[in-house]
């Protein structure tokens, strides 16, 4: 190590040095030997030295202009050896000049020429050889005995799929830096053309039919999966055909950060949820959207979150004059406020610490702020916690939401977005309750308001807080077991982003009064997305892995649905946005109702049982979750 730092330090010196040493070599020898002159006189030494040292100045002057020195040795390829031969020919042009005007006649130009070329052959030898020590760590003692416990270890059979310019970039990565950790055994593609031809030397073996038998052949250890530019669909086909073989499948990085000379392992993946689902992306109606928010005031309650910081995120795209974002939360509201003034420096961002409970707070935010549109994010969302806090949930979720439409109707708010929940469909937890009680709140106040007042409804997003599938890799990593509350659970999922999207999207829509729906796709069941999380991270479910069944959590529903029965479904413009029809509720019996859960709350010590009665009263909707389970199930 200590060699390797001093060789280092002076690197460029000794390369010039060895270079002087080559070139003075290579004059004596070619003066000696190519011209068969072996009779040595003091006047033809005289004539070598003086034509050597001209030559040393001129090939040193030349390798500098290339900045041939400043080359890192260990990252040299073909490119830089070409510069090295380009260099060398144009210093044996200017020699044989000066030698012609200087009468010197020691060499003919085609001996100049071949002395030129000895040179660069020699030159970029010893680089390579260099070259070839550095990267086998020969002088350095740790590197070596990495090298020593990397041959140790048998390497990865990998499979490669897709057959493009990215399988050829990770192939030579490998060959270069990680041929003892991997062994490309072959590719896959679906090109028949490309089909028995080779890549960087790996065979292509077959399409992605054929994935299955080569992996079982070649007893493949690892599948990287190689292709950006493919349709979610395909993607999602290709996926679910490599988790048949219980071999560890990782999304490679794209072609472009190969090129930018980044690690490769540390730009490896594992699949996501999103690459299960196959989702194809969201199309918007980007300037539909830019008129609602360009250039106005925008408020997110709850923008720390995770759905609402990723609103944050989604709106300044469309250049707001101000994004005021709310959160009681400062740890979460810091790094959003922080991550949007370092990517949208021009944007005023206002990060505001504070509860929707406290109506002076939220009063004041109106008065000084004004906003435009305001999306109402802030909610207590986890099921089985507000199960032993229901009071809690009622307080920030019911009551809350009751402050931010009391002030927006004040204040002469454009529009109020509710960020609302499939839990609120006939709920059976306290949670999903209070969110139908918002819904309420939104239906009944745009009746009465200037403001227009809409609601979004959604289930499950992939990586929100208390998401399962974080859960599920976590206990993977771990050893397991995977826990799933019950065998037959389902749950719609979406992205966070897509979502957002498509929230967004939904506001263009609004007249008042609606709550959007959104296009969920197929419900999920928990159990299956266990399983194939766990056969894509290379292990066998219940062999290597146990999936452990814990009982459902109070509260929580075996199926969630995303449309009351009652309310009917229409569609929109867009064809993952539907509307549920309005349901008839006037003021006075909504207050009545909150009224109720006022009372309820003054009273602390009432009991959960005691809670979820009154509920039932003011939400006619609300079902135990066992009556719920037992319902659907018959």
């Amino acid at each position: 190590m200590k060699l390797t730092k001093k060789i280092g330090k002076y690197k460029r010196y000794l390369l010039m040095l060895i270079d002087v040493i080559i070139i003075i070599s290579t004059y004596f020898m070619v003066q000696f030997f190519i011209r068969d002159t072996l009779q040595f006189s003091e006047s033809l030494l005289e004539s070598v030295w003086k034509t050597s040292l001209i030559a040393v100045v001129i090939y040193e002057i030349m390798f500098h202009i290339f900045k041939l020195y400043k080359n890192i040795i260990r990252y040299e390829s073909g490119k830089d050896y070409l510069i090295y031969v380009l260099s060398c020919l144009i210093s044996s042009a200017i020699i044989s000049t000066i030698e012609t005007l200087g009468d010197f006649n020691l060499l003919p130009t085609k001996h100049n020429l071949v002395t030129a070329l000895l040179i660069a052959m020699i030159l970029i030898a010893y680089r390579i050889i260099i070259r070839l020590i550095i990267t086998y760590g020969v002088l350095d003692t740790n590197r070596r005995n990495i090298r020593k416990i990397e041959k140790e270890k048998e390497p990865k059979k990998l499979l490669i799929i897709g057959a493009g310019s990215a399988a050829n970039d990770i192939i030579k990565a490998i060959k270069a830096n990680m041929k003892y950790t991997y062994n490309p055994v072959g590719i896959i593609d679906d090109d028949p053309e490309k089909i028995g031809g080779m890549i960087a030397g790996v065979p292509v073996l077959g399409d992605r039919n054929a994935i299955i038998d080569i992996c079982q052949k070649n007893k493949v250890d690892i599948i990287f999966f190689s292709i950006s530019n493919i349709s979610s669909e395909d993607r999602k086909e290709i996926i679910d055909i490599c988790q048949e073989t219980n071999v560890r499948v990782r999304i490679l990085p794209s072609t472009e950060d190969i090129i930018k000379n980044k690690k490769l392992l540390e730009n490896l993946r594992d699949v996501e949820i999103d690459d299960i689902l196959g989702r194809d992306p969201i199309r918007l109606d980007n300037q539909n959207i830019s008129e609602l928010i360009k250039d106005k005031v925008i408020l997110v309650t709850g923008g720390g979150g995770s759905i609402g910081s990723e609103l944050c995120r989604q709106i300044v795209k469309f250049h707001p004059e101000k994004l005021v974002i709310f959160d009681i939360y400062e740890n979460n509201l810091y790094d959003i406020e922080m991550e949007l003034k370092r990517n949208y420096p021009e944007i005023p961002i206002i990060a505001i610490v504070g509860s929707v409970r406290d109506k002076n707070k939220v009063q004041d935010i109106f008065v000084r702020y004004k906003p435009y549109i305001v999306f109402h994010a802030a909610a207590h969302k986890h099921v089985p916690l507000m199960e032993v806090s229901p009071l809690e949930a009622i307080k920030n979720n019911v009551f809350g939401t009751y402050n931010v439409v009391n002030a927006c109707d004040t204040y002469q708010v454009k529009r109020f977005v509710l960020i609302s929940t499939d839990k609120a469909v006939n709920p059976t937890s306290i949670m999903g309750a209070t969110k139908r009680i918002c819904e309420m709140i939104v239906q009944t106040k745009n009746k009465t308001s200037d403001t227009e007042f809409v609601a979004v409804r959604f289930g499950n997003v992939l990586g929100s807080n208390g998401s399962v599938v974080p859960l599920f890799k976590k206990q993977i990593a771990s050893g397991g077991p995977v826990t799933v509350t019950h065998k037959e659970i389902t749950r719609f999922f979406m992205t966070i982003p897509e979502a957002v999207q498509l929230v967004l999207q939904a506001i263009t829509y609004a007249k008042g009064g609606e709550i959007f729906v959104l296009d969920m796709g197929k419900p999920v069941k928990i159990y299956d997305l266990a399983v194939s999380l766990i056969k894509l991270s290379g292990f066998e479910p219940n062999v290597d892995i146990p999936i452990k069944i814990t009982g459902l959590r109070p509260g929580e529903k075996l199926y969630e649905e995303l449309l009351m029965a009652e309310e009917g479904l229409e569609k929109t413009q867009h064809d993952k946005i539907f509307v549920a029809e309005p349901l008839e509720m006037e003021m006075n019996e909504l207050e009545e109702r909150l009224e109720v859960l006022r009372n309820l709350i003054k009273d602390e010590k009432n009991d959960v049982t005691s809670v979820r009665e009154v509920m039932k009263y003011v939400v006619p909707t609300f079902i135990d979750a066992e009556e719920a389970n037992l319902i659907k199930k018959y």
